[in-house]
């Protein structure tokens, strides 16, 4: 591969070959994602960003053949007819594999435009707004994106998880070592699928070469650089755009700025925050980064002791990312009626001596649990362990009423009253007469 500047007999070494399974087949359906948290970034200036667009390869490749095309016919299709294209490789010195890919995005974004079959120049990003000029290199981004769908790198196994790879590279600034790159991929693949042993040594030979031509297309693409240390990072125009794709799914990406609101609130405020919505879990960092583990738990737990279950929904996925260090507070909460469960809970997740709780302490949490979805919003209540409709729910259902959760009638009504599944509403609606006569 030309201008290549990573190893690849090293990229070889590095990667373990029993790591490896086959593609998704074409007729698996895919899993629906849940939304992610990523760590706060740092953007570059709008300014600085749009300025550098024009010198992204891809995109001055676009502008080159743009100029070249200037008015010309093109085929039903919307593409060069073959001459013209093998003209405008041969002329403007473009990589022939990647010509289609570049006019794509040239006619996307507006660069060429086609009516009548004919395409003709629209207006260069240089001589747009800010604005207009970002929301050009989105487009452009999205276009790469949108070709792994249809063979991007011209790697199955890569294209199947380059989003996924980029949400990786931009979850961490410093950057990736490539090997850690390729073990990621064939982890997920080995998670999907259950391959044999001679595809998994064909792909494990394989993919090293295909990541390495991918990366060089995304190098191209303006997504990723090399780090000083050789590992891959995203460029400023990557996490800008990355950013954005991710915001489009549904995920939490916050700015660091957007993010250092929260650092100093109150214990209070912070969960009040999430509660409404006004803060996702991203702003947990930050915030306690400010604090130590036993005093942010402290005055998380008196927020919870006495608090609703939508902001012990709220505390509980702020605990979440406290370590042992925050055991003492915990373990006081075990004398809580309402933090009790919990408290266990947490304690023992972290491997550290707890009471064990009985199948009532469990229905009691499911019960907060969906009780704090009447309260919580977004992110937070995305976070909460609810059960599966079906059976279990209905075995859950029939066993709430006995266990004196004070949010039991409104949670019975709230499924009555919301739930698809028939068999779900009669077993609810017959709970919750049991749960008014316990209440009497």
């Amino acid at each position: 591969m030309a201008n290549n500047v990573f190893d690849l007999a090293e990229l070889r070494k590095l990667i373990d070959e029993q790591a490896v399974v086959p593609p998704r087949p074409p007729e698996e359906t895919p899993v629906e994602q849940e939304a992610l948290t990523f760590p706060p970034v740092t953007l570059a200036d709008d300014a600085e960003l749009a300025r550098s667009i024009p010198t992204v390869p891809l995109v001055a490749d676009a502008i080159r053949l743009t100029a070249w095309t200037g008015t010309r016919l093109v085929t039903a299709e919307g593409l060069l007819p073959e001459a013209d294209a093998r003209a405008a490789v041969a002329e403007l010195g473009l990589d022939a594999t990647r010509l289609r890919l570049i006019w794509i995005v040239a006619v996307n974004t507006g660069l060429l435009q086609i009516l009548g079959g004919q395409a003709s120049r629209g207006p260069l990003p240089q001589l747009l707004t800010l604005e207009a000029t970002l929301e050009f290199w989105d487009g452009v981004v999205m276009d790469v994106l949108d070709r792994a769908e249809e063979g991007l790198t011209g790697s199955v196994v890569v294209d199947g998880h380059l989003a996924e790879m980029l949400a990786t590279i931009y979850s961490v600034r410093s950057g990736v070592a490539i090997a850690n790159l390729a073990r990621g991929i064939l982890q997920s693949h080995e998670v999907a699928c259950d391959p044999g042993q001679v595809e998994m040594r064909r792909l494990a030979a394989a993919l090293p070469a295909e990541l390495l031509e991918a990366l060089s297309l995304l190098t191209y693409c303006g997504l990723v650089e090399q780090t000083a240390s050789g590992r891959t990072a995203l460029t400023p125009l990557g996490v800008w755009a990355i950013r954005r794709d991710l915001l489009r799914e549904g995920h939490d990406a916050p700015t660091a700025a957007e993010v250092e609101v929260f650092a100093d609130l109150s214990a209070i405020e912070l969960v009040e925050a999430l509660v409404q919505g006004s803060a996702t879990q991203s702003a947990v960092a930050g915030w306690l980064e400010r604090r130590s583990p036993e005093e942010a738990a402290r005055g998380l737990i008196a927020i919870a002791a006495d608090g609703t279950a939508g902001q012990r929904g709220a505390v509980g996925a702020i605990l979440e990312e406290l370590g042992p260090e925050a055991q003492e507070p915990l373990r006081e909460a075990l004398d809580l009626p309402l933090m009790r469960r919990y408290a266990a809970s947490w304690l023992h997740i972290r491997d550290l001596e707890a009471p064990t709780l009985s199948s009532e302490d469990h229905t009691w949490i499911a019960v907060d649990s969906l009780a704090a979805l009447m309260h919580l919003s977004g992110h937070a209540a995305g976070r909460l362990d609810t059960p599966e409709p079906g059976d279990e729910l209905i075995k859950l259902i029939v066993e709430m009423p006995a266990i004196g959760h004070p949010d039991t009638i409104a949670v019975l009504e709230m499924l009555a009253g919301a739930h698809d599944d028939q068999a779900v509403v009669k077993a609810a609606r017959k709970a919750a007469m049991k749960a008014r006569s316990l209440a009497h």
